[in-house]
């Protein structure tokens, strides 16, 4: 048995009712694409194996990539670090589906990452740290709303579907834990990440402003009002197709 390493973050899943609830609601069929991103010692493995899936794994240990590929000897398997992997050398016949336990100190760039590679994807199924799903799936005018909420739900369709306590993990980690499916959106709006993504970093960094404020230097008072959005509204009050309209229109003029 293979000890979790902490510069990996690892926390291994072990409750064998969770790992089939995740299973069942990951719903894989005979012939579906799959890639699974940090495999461990393979507890959701043993079960995509059976489902008949054409499995791909990704994992950066080397150690548990030489079990796994003991284990599963019929199954494609990368020895790599996800973020930093090619990922369409990766996925060679997309879309695929894509299921996985997280560490918790890669979730959030591995999403922005993943994002600008949609087109590989049908939907992905995450484990990740319980606040970091409710960030994704936060609506306007709640605590949870942020930077990380839009960007995912301008990309996808973001569900929560259950929390997962530390006790199903060996070790148990500090924070609670949660499922999330996300769905590529096929028709995505016309948007400048290079214009939006900067413009979101710079008004949650200053989420307690009014966006007057907030978004000064990028966006005038007046053009907020051409927009219909009162300047006296804070970051957290503007909705995804909210960000859209002032990140066109900063677009428009540059």
């Amino acid at each position: 048995m293979i000890k979790p390493r902490k510069r990996f973050g690892q926390n291994f899943l072990v409750d064998q009712g969770l790992i089939g609830k995740i299973i069942r609601s990951f719903d894989t069929r005979p012939g579906e694409q799959v890639v699974e991103i940090g495999p461990g010692q393979g507890a959701l493995t043993e079960h995509l194996v059976n489902t008949g899936c054409d499995l791909t794994l990704v994992e950066i240990d080397r150690d548990l990539a030489d079990l796994l590929a003991e284990r599963f000897p019929n199954v494609n398997l990368m020895n790599e670090d996800v973020l930093k992997a090619d990922l369409p050398a990766v996925i060679s016949e997309p879309p695929v589906r894509v299921i996985g336990n997280l560490p918790y100190n890669i979730s959030t760039p591995l999403m922005f990452r993943l994002f600008k590679h949609l087109e590989l994807f049908h939907d992905m199924h995450f484990m990740l740290q319980l606040e970091v799903v409710n960030r994704m799936t936060a609506e306007p005018s709640t605590k949870s709303y942020g930077r990380l909420s839009i960007m995912t739900q301008l990309y996808c369709q973001a569900e929560k579907l259950f929390e997962v306590p530390p006790e199903a993990f060996n070790p148990r980690p500090k924070v609670q834990s949660a499922i999330v499916r996300l769905e590529p959106r096929h028709r995505i709006a016309q948007v400048d990440t290079g214009v939006i993504e900067p413009m979101l970093i710079q008004a949650f960094s200053s989420r307690r402003k009014t966006i007057r404020n907030a978004l000064k230097g990028l966006i005038s008072e007046s053009e907020l009002e051409s927009l219909g959005l009162s300047p006296t509204l804070r970051p957290e009050n503007l909705s995804v197709e909210d960000y859209i309209a002032c990140s066109n229109l900063i677009s428009a003029r540059s």
